[in-house]
Parts: structure tokens; sequence; C-alpha cells
């Protein structure tokens, strides 16, 4: 059955390779030498996410639904808590580079990284990292015109504009401006 509504893809971490999906996808899709699933051929019938023992493959919407408004106060609030948790991590990471203590060094480089997955969860909910929302575009297009730093790489971010398809009739209004650093 064809859903051109949908597409099959695969999460190469949960893959064990049984390779189910091989025998029972109809175009083949699944049969690729990257193992990422051929779009192109996917008719989106979901035979080889049925098929899939480690469960790998999932369907995804060709048309992602457009994110939710956010409270400016809970926006504002996350702002502040990326910030804080930027500040943090860099701090930390100084700390492990400049100290000489094996261990505090380990223990300041996990408290960089954990800061920096905490600040990314807090961008996803302060509506920035869904990569195909007008959010992100207004981000990019940001640091393209004023890059952070002179080793910024603008060329990446052009492209990552000019790839992305973004979502239209999305006019949110609030959180379109960068979390301060």
């Amino acid at each position: 059955m064809e859903n051109k509504n949908v597409y099959a893809i695969r999460n190469l971490r949960l893959c064990t390779k049984d390779c189910l999906c091989l025998y029972v996808c109809p175009t083949g899709a699944t049969d690729t030498e990257n193992s990422i699933i051929d779009v192109e051929k996917c008719i989106g019938c979901g035979a080889c996410a049925n098929a899939c023992p480690s469960k790998a493959i999932s369907l995804m919407p060709v048309e992602l639904p457009l994110p939710q408004q956010k409270n400016p106060a809970v926006v504002d609030a996350l702002n502040g808590m990326i910030a804080a948790k930027s500040k943090t991590g860099r701090a930390s990471y100084q700390i492990a580079e400049e100290t000489e203590s094996e261990t505090l060094n380990r223990l300041m480089k996990a408290v960089s990284q954990s800061s920096r997955i905490i600040a990314e969860d807090l961008s996803r909910e302060a509506g920035f990292m869904l990569p195909q929302s007008v959010n992100t575009q207004k981000v990019l297009e940001e640091l393209v015109a004023n890059p952070p730093s002179a080793d910024f790489p603008i060329e990446a971010a052009k492209g990552l504009l000019s790839t992305i398809k973004f979502q239209k009739n999305n006019t949110p209004k609030n959180n379109t401006a960068m979390p301060s650093k």
C-alpha cells in the first residue's frame, strides 16, 4: 500500500543488521550501500518498519506539523537557563583545561558536557532546535549576517539555509531571537 505522506528512516544506532527489511521492501529502497533508506524509492508502505526486529526503522511524515506556540514567559525563563548552562559549560571546560589534577579535569569535562546537553534540551523546548522551524531559519540568518567569531563556518550556515525546507505559515509571536550568552 503506497503512502506518499510518509517515508521510512533507519536509526543506525538501533539497527542490528538482521536485514529483514531487505526482503520485504517492494521497491528496494532499503537496499543501499550506506544503510540510509532511499527516500526517492520509498513508497511509505511501512513493510520494512513492521519487519524490523530491532525497531530501527520508523515512518517519518513528509510534512512535519508546525511547532506549538510557546508562552513568552516560559521562553524567557528557558533562555535564562540556557544562558546559565552555557556559562557553566564554558567555565567548567576552562577549569578542565587549566587544572593539573586528572580527577578535576575529568569532573569538569563531565560538567561541561552535561551542561551542553541540558542547554540543547532547553533550546529545543524554547523552540530553537527544530531544524524546519522559522526560529531556526532566523537564527541561521542572524549568524550569517553577524558571525559570533572570526572562525564561524558561514558557508556551512549558508548551506543549511539553502538545503533545509523551512515550514511556511509559521509566524511565531515570540522566541524569535537567539538566547543571550
